[in-house]
């Protein structure tokens, strides 16, 4: 017999169902939602149920409630500036938003031709793997799969990455002295889609970044951000 303490509330179908427009870019930041009104009628429910749903949407940080003009979706990931190798938890830390990382992979592998080469490593090294979904008040923005020398972060496989992130014990080991990274579009294959809950085919922004450490290579990362939630923004001056 189902207990009142597991029964999912009305606001709560309300509220996973606005999350998951705004995850599959349905609504675009800044885009206005419908009214409460509209939302009784669409869920059939209480105005004060789609009220307490809303109310708890903007402590999320995911929408914005506008006196006397309704509910829009927030600004949420202007992340990045494309001059800067940031740790990504600092960068939603800033915002006041809550980062929380999904860990799919953790290993030891060797190393590819492709990525020895990128490494300045010998063919078949033995180098350490992650693949991570970084998510920003409940809705992912980065999945990240990176490859890291062992020789600049010897104790990186004892560390738990739902608490630290790579950057963070990268920074700590191997203090940054040069960066190269390229930004290309790409389009979504069905694993990438599913750990960044879109639909496959979607557009992402791959982020290709190397990072070196006193002349020698740290890591080579791949980060695939939805191209609906993320923007790169680079500033320079003299």
């Amino acid at each position: 017999m189902t207990t009142a303490a597991h029964r999912r509330l009305p606001s709560e179908d309300i509220k996973a169902s606005i999350r998951q427009r705004i995850a599959e870019g349905g609504w675009q930041p800044g885009m206005k939602l419908p009214s409460e009104r509209e939302l009784v009628q669409q869920f059939g429910c209480a105005r004060m149920t789609v009220h307490h749903a809303l109310r708890e949407l903007e402590d999320e940080g995911l929408i914005e409630r506008r006196q006397g003009s309704g509910s829009y979706v927030a600004q949420l990931h202007p992340i990045s500036n494309v001059l800067q190798v940031r740790d990504i938890h600092e960068e939603i830390a800033e915002r006041g938003h809550v980062h929380v990382t999904r860990v799919l992979a953790v290993e030891k592998l060797k190393a590819t031709p492709e990525i020895a080469a990128a490494m300045r490593l010998r063919k078949g090294s033995t180098v350490f793997h992650v693949r991570l979904v970084h998510v920003e008040n409940g809705v992912p923005i980065q999945l990240e799969d990176r490859h890291v020398n062992p020789a600049l972060a010897a104790d990186f496989m004892t560390r738990d990455f739902s608490q630290v992130t790579p950057s963070a014990v990268l920074f700590e080991h191997a203090p940054l002295t040069e960066a190269e990274q390229v930004v290309e579009a790409v389009l979504a294959d069905a694993e990438q889609a599913r750990a960044l809950d879109v639909p496959a085919g979607s557009a992402l922004l791959m982020v290709s970044r190397r990072t070196v450490s006193q002349g020698a290579v740290a890591s080579v990362a791949r980060l695939y951000h939805p191209g609906s939630r993320y923007r790169l923004i680079g500033h320079f001056s003299v």
